[in-house]
């Protein structure tokens, strides 16, 4: 299916993005990994005889150039998965990160998203199809506690992922979000030889999932089922979800060693 179709993975050099990239490569596909380390880029993208690219995902003129180099090495891009992010837990109340890490969180989880797809979308209207994914976060639908910046930005490119899905299904493009909960990568301190226990899956098996669901065109995409039966608990009674989330906040202060957001997915 996916045989001969070029993909672009921002953020691919390490975690879901490396994974989705190796799985796409066994399926025939040409693989551009971009990252904000040009070397990690690179050497992830000889491992699997793809094209790596530095880009800055916060910089548009970046993202511009990024899809012109694929273009120029694979022709048109048929995927483009945008899933370069970040995570810096706040230090004390809701509001206490610095302006600069609000910023960051918008810049790189909802304008990186946003440049990619003014950069795409004329040429995949102009085609009739194309496919923009933007990965998101089960904090898009829910909450990450601890992490009030984070969980904004990423409801917010949730919230994007489905203008674009209503505005240009009629144009034959094909939108999905992926929201995860728990991944063991090197965005919160983890790897592939991290125990896997709880909620925490691993960037493997959120890549399967992601790979499945593209293949069916899937708007979400829920690398963990479960977080479905979260969103309508939300949806049915929202204080109680607000209580229930209190609640496990609570228990993760009074048993975490560590104090670290890091450790979460041992209670949930």
């Amino acid at each position: 299916m996916f045989e001969n179709k070029t993909f672009v993975v921002t953020g691919g050099a390490s975690g879901i993005g490396a994974a989705v990239a190796r799985a796409f490569v066994k399926e025939g596909a040409n693989v551009c990994i971009a990252d904000i380390d040009g070397d990690a880029a690179q050497k992830t993208a000889e491992y699997i005889n793809g094209l790596g690219v530095q880009c800055d995902v916060r910089q548009e003129s970046e993202i511009v150039d990024l899809i012109a180099t694929t273009q120029d090495h694979f022709g048109p891009i048929d995927v483009f998965i945008s899933n370069a992010g970040l995570v810096r837990p706040e230090q004390g109340h809701a509001a206490s990160a610095s302006t600069e890490v609000w910023q960051l969180n918008w810049e790189i989880h909802v304008l990186a998203h946003v440049f990619a797809a003014r950069a795409l979308l004329p040429e995949m209207i102009k085609r009739g199809h194309g496919h923009l994914v933007n990965v998101a976060s089960a904090a898009g639908l829910l909450n990450q506690i601890g992490d009030a910046a984070y969980s904004a930005s990423k409801h917010a490119a949730v919230s994007f992922a489905e203008s674009l899905a209503i505005t240009h299904a009629d144009d034959g493009i094909d939108v999905s979000v992926v929201c995860p909960q728990y991944v063991a990568t090197p965005l919160i301190e983890m790897s592939d030889e991290t125990e896997i226990v709880g909620s925490l899956i691993s960037a493997q098996s959120a890549a399967d999932e992601i790979v499945r669901g593209i293949a069916a065109k899937e708007f979400l995409i829920l690398p963990h089922p479960q977080v479905a039966d979260y969103c309508k608990a939300k949806g049915n009674d929202h204080s109680a979800w607000l209580s229930g989330m209190r609640g496990l906040r609570r228990k993760f202060l009074r048993e975490s060693e560590s104090g670290r957001l890091k450790d979460m997915h041992k209670f949930v």
